[in-house]
């Protein structure tokens, strides 16, 4: 969440004039302070000079499409990014989500549809995987050699710092949460994108995968993420 007594700052980069202004309009009236751009490059310009806290992004830009604009965001921000797509094709969403998208929505869309799955990530701007209890939300989570620390939001594995996109983390400390626990996808979107969320739970995977290699996890034989056929996920003893 925003710090404390600041609007939440969000960055509409849509080259559809009339529906990037469509949605900032509702934004506005949301209570967000927006700003927009129609451009690939001029979007991580903004980016880079206002570190907004969540960047609504068209999939379809021209030239530097969003997949790119996306992947060069990671470089230096780690605010939420939700993805808007027009193709229906899944296998171009789960693209966007791979680089580091956490959430999409097909066009055409409702703009409340935006609005609440912005506020949605807004929410999520906590300590991951909480269990009701400010001592369990403030611990460190050791599974064989992999490190969590839930209130820093740091993980390492050994003495490396691994470097996860919010979705990312609050995944794995989610599963982290009861090692063994076999979690459904739906539950870990319930637990992760709230118990509102409608969509593809196959994102689920997609931002799996993306914690796998990044832990060097191989999921023919996992130490610390396995999959639990014909349910979701668990997390290994390391």
């Amino acid at each position: 969440m925003p710090p404390h007594g600041r609007p939440a700052q969000v960055l509409v980069v849509e080259d559809e004039a009339p529906l990037a202004e469509l949605v900032r309009s509702y934004l506005d009236h949301a209570g967000c302070t927006v700003r927009v751009a129609t451009t690939g490059p001029d979007g991580l310009a903004v980016a880079r000079d206002w570190a907004p806290d969540v960047v609504v992004l068209d999939l379809g830009l021209p030239g530097l499409d969003g997949i790119e604009v996306c992947r060069e965001l990671r470089t230096f921000s780690d605010c939420y990014v939700l993805m808007l797509t027009a193709r229906s094709d899944e296998v171009d969403t789960l693209i966007g989500l791979s680089v580091g998208a956490d959430d999409y929505v097909t066009k055409p869309f409702r703009p409340r549809e935006v609005v609440a799955r912005v506020q949605a990530l807004l929410r999520r701007s906590r300590p991951a995987a909480d269990t009701g209890t400010d001592e369990n939300d403030a611990e460190v989570r050791t599974i064989g050699e992999l490190r969590l620390d839930v209130a820093a939001r740091i993980v390492h594995l050994g003495d490396r710092e691994v470097e996860l996109t919010k979705t990312e983390f609050d995944l794995l400390a989610a599963l982290a949460s009861r090692p063994g626990l076999a979690w459904s996808r739906r539950r870990l979107i319930e637990q992760v994108w709230g118990v509102d969320w409608v969509g593809d739970e196959h994102l689920v995977d997609v931002h799996i995968a993306h914690v796998r290699r990044k832990l060097g996890d191989d999921p023919a034989s996992p130490r610390y993420v396995a999959t639990v056929r014909g349910v979701g996920y668990r997390m290994g003893r390391g």
